[in-house]
Formats: structure tokens, C-alpha cells, sequence
């Protein structure tokens, strides 16, 4: 789950869990060590030219690792600003025998200075923290600036995708989105699994969604399109 942050205090922290995930240095980028590789990810990090995309939030890596299974092919990007999290994902994602993945302990916020104009394939935003009370949604991440972000990096017709088991949240992505020139609506639902079962939305599960699932707590899926003229 990803929220907005200072830009000015983003690199002041003293967290012991920082310098933990500095063991796994082969995989974890910390703050603005990925920023080396913005416009260059597949061909200097993944030293190869596969599809690359990111996930905003990955949490407890649940979807990350499925995914990164299913598709060794594609060059995945998972990314979180919790550190202890980050440190306890970091532990599980070096069990994994096949790495074409990357870490970043970052935040949602500063895409675009970790990526370059273009350069994604697929972003994921799953499950994102819904700051219910009115005077905290000033601090959601899905703002105009962050849509306009995604935009940026994202070639033109890369998708990005959206789940949330929130309302209201949805809502207010729904209304952001209607008003947004930067992506087509291809798909909206407020139960995705029950509207559209077969649709790629409905395939993986994060941690926090099979604890929705459970609950019976409809899931809410976007699935946008990048407008964008091509090279």
C-alpha cells in the first residue's frame, strides 16, 4: 500500500531496516539507487530487452512472486516504501531460484524518477491505503500528479491496472479517471470477479485480497489503456 509523501524529508530517515536490505544488494535498490538505471532497466539491470513492468505497492509480494512465476519472460519491478516489509519480502524474494525481478524500497510518488518517458509495459496498483477519513484524503497517492506520472511512463497502449476492495476509493478513482485525458477506460467494475471472472483482474490475489475475498468484500478492478502517440 502506497500513500503520498514529503519529497523534502524522503531521504531523511535513521530506519535500522534500511541497512538490512543492504544483504540483498543483488536484487534491492534502496531510496534513489534505481534511479541509475531510469531508461535503461531491461537492458543494464535485467541485461536483456524482455517486457518490463512495475507494481506500486507490492505489500507482502503474494501477487509479485506469482506473477514473476507464471511470466519468466517478463521483467518484473516490484516496489514498497515499508521497510520492515520490505526487508521480510526481501527474505522470501531471495528463496526464489529464478530473479527477473527487482526491489525497489521506494514510493509510489517518485515513479517518474525512476523510470523514464515510455520505458513500461504494465504498471499494477493493487489495494492502495483508502485514507477514509475525509481529511486524509488529501494524502492518497491516486491524484492527478500520479496519474500523470503513470502516463509518462507508460508506452503508448501499456495498460495499467487497479484493484481495490474500497468504495469509496474506487469512486474517487472513477470520478479522477472520467476527467483524466491520459488513459482509456477498458474496463470498470465494482465486483470484477463476479462481472468478469476470466479477465485478467480476476487471476492473481494479493494478501489483503484474499483477506476481502473472505469477508465477501467485492473486489473493484481498472483496467486503462496509455493514450499516447508512439515514436
Amino acid at each position: 500500500m502506497e500513500q503520498l509523501i514529503d519529497q523534502n524529508t524522503y531521504f531523511s530517515h535513521h530506519n535500522p531496516y534500511h541497512e538490512k536490505l543492504k544483504s540483498f544488494d543483488d536484487f534491492v535498490l534502496r531510496d534513489e539507487e534505481g534511479e541509475a538505471f531510469r531508461g535503461n532497466w531491461s537492458k543494464n539491470a535485467f541485461k536483456n530487452q524482455g517486457p518490463l513492468v512495475l507494481e506500486i505497492g507490492s505489500g507482502y509480494g503474494h501477487f509479485m512472486m506469482d506473477f514473476c512465476s507464471h511470466y519468466p519472460e517478463i521483467n518484473f519491478v516490484g516496489m514498497d516504501y515499508k521497510f520492515k516489509r520490505s526487508f521480510q519480502l526481501a527474505q522470501k524474494l531471495e528463496k526464489l531460484e529464478r530473479k527477473n525481478f527487482f526491489f525497489l524500497r521506494a514510493n509510489g510518488a517518485r515513479v517518474d524518477r525512476l523510470f523514464s518517458e515510455s520505458e513500461l509495459d504494465q504498471v499494477f496498483y493493487f489495494f492502495p491505503d483508502p485514507w477514509p477519513k475525509n481529511k486524509h484524503k488529501k494524502k492518497r497517492l491516486f491524484q492527478k500528479n500520479f496519474l500523470k506520472q503513470v502516463h509518462s511512463v507508460l508506452k503508448p497502449q501499456g495498460k495499467f491496472f487497479i484493484k481495490t476492495d474500497h468504495s469509496d476509493y474506487a469512486e474517487w478513482m472513477k470520478a479522477l479517471l472520467l476527467e483524466c485525458p491520459f488513459f482509456q477506460i477498458e474496463t470498470v467494475s465494482f465486483d470484477i470477479r463476479q462481472e468478469h471472472p476470466e479477465h485478467f483482474l480476476s487471476s492473481f490475489q494479493t494478501k489483503f485480497e484474499k483477506i476481502f475475498l473472505k469477508k465477501d468484500i467485492p473486489i473493484k478492478g481498472f483496467e486503462l489503456t496509455c493514450l499516447k502517440e508512439g515514436p
